[in-house]
């Protein structure tokens, strides 16, 4: 299988081109700029956009995988920045299916966003916990997660007048090996041993460790039964946040400091301070059901939680290594 890699000197790229090349496919990366990755060919396409040239690259592949996106930040949430990710995430992705199809790819997998289904999980009035799936209505509510929820609905209609396969996978947060953003700095703080004040919270969060969702967009890419199909995927093990810290503490070998403090005062600091969302995003919940990609691909992650953030917690260790053996520049 030809396979063509759009982001793929991403975080979750890199470990895609070295997923495909174990499993013996031939692969083909593209990137913004001059940037090498591990495939047997690489292509730079520069900015993604509705103008984008794919030409070149996508002649003979079979299979695209679709990473590259205008990520979400926190300071581009506001509407005023919706035409930015959708000239990206929508108008850029609906340019390269379009061109995908002309040149006759078989397959075109899609990462989009657990942020399509919403923020959080809520739990019932009868505290049942909130779970998302696949055939729940979309409610994304900032740009990005907008951006990707069209993006999904310009691929259906292009999939639908082509013929071309559409697979579309929804993940949350991904982590492992050269993870940046909050997970990187959750990692920092409990390296240091630094006491967090989140002993209170008792919410659910589904994350996915990068190996197990590379391995579940290789099986969306090669397997019959997911044309036209939408998964949510994750390591199928929840955890609250302060079990998380624990176990990023266990894979540091570092001890867990986490102490209690009623979550009304925490949102209200945070209030304070403009951070309400940071504290959501560590308060509240988060939970996908994974079943379905299981029943109907047979796919189960190979890495377990644990495994993982083993992994990330080593090349953790060894950026820090890294970074402390650079010489000091002189002043």
């Amino acid at each position: 299988m030809k396979v063509l890699i759009s982001g793929a000197s991403g975080f979750v790229g890199e470990a895609l081109v070295r997923g495909l090349n174990v499993h013996g496919h031939e692969v083909r990366a593209t990137n913004r700029r001059n940037c090498k990755t591990e495939a047997d060919s690489n292509y730079i396409v520069g900015d993604l956009g509705p103008h984008t040239d794919w030409h070149d690259a996508l002649t003979d592949c079979d299979v695209v995988i679709h990473l590259a996106a205008r990520v979400h930040k926190m300071a581009e949430y506001a509407v005023a920045n919706m035409a930015e990710f959708f000239a990206v995430n929508l108008h850029g992705t609906a340019n390269l299916a379009r061109q995908a199809a002309k040149a006759g790819i078989k397959r075109f997998v899609y990462v989009s966003s657990i942020k399509v289904n919403g923020e959080f999980t809520l739990s019932s009035a009868n505290g049942e916990r909130g779970v998302f799936r696949e055939s729940d209505h979309p409610h994304p509510q900032d740009a990005y997660a907008i951006s990707k929820w069209e993006a999904e609905q310009a691929l259906r209609g292009i999939s639908q007048k082509t013929g071309m396969e559409l697979v579309i996978v929804r993940p949350p947060l991904v982590y492992g090996p050269r993870v940046k953003a909050n997970f990187a700095k959750l990692l920092t703080l409990v390296d240091r041993g630094i006491p967090l004040p989140l002993g209170n919270v008792q919410n659910s969060r589904s994350l996915i460790y990068v190996g197990n969702l590379v391995d579940a967009l290789i099986t969306c890419a090669a397997h019959p039964a997911a044309a036209g199909q939408t998964y949510l995927v994750s390591d199928g093990e929840d955890v609250s946040i302060p079990q998380l810290i624990q176990a990023m503490a266990d894979a540091l070998h570092r001890p867990g400091w986490v102490f209690p403090v009623p979550l009304v005062l925490m949102r209200g600091a945070a209030a304070l301070f403009g951070k309400s969302a940071a504290i959501d995003r560590l308060t509240q919940s988060l939970v996908i059901d994974g079943s379905k990609i299981r029943s109907e691909l047979g796919w189960k992650p190979p890495y377990t939680m644990a495994q993982g953030l083993q992994t990330t917690a080593e090349w953790y260790r060894q950026s820090v290594k890294s970074r402390q053996a650079q010489p000091a520049l002189l002043a």
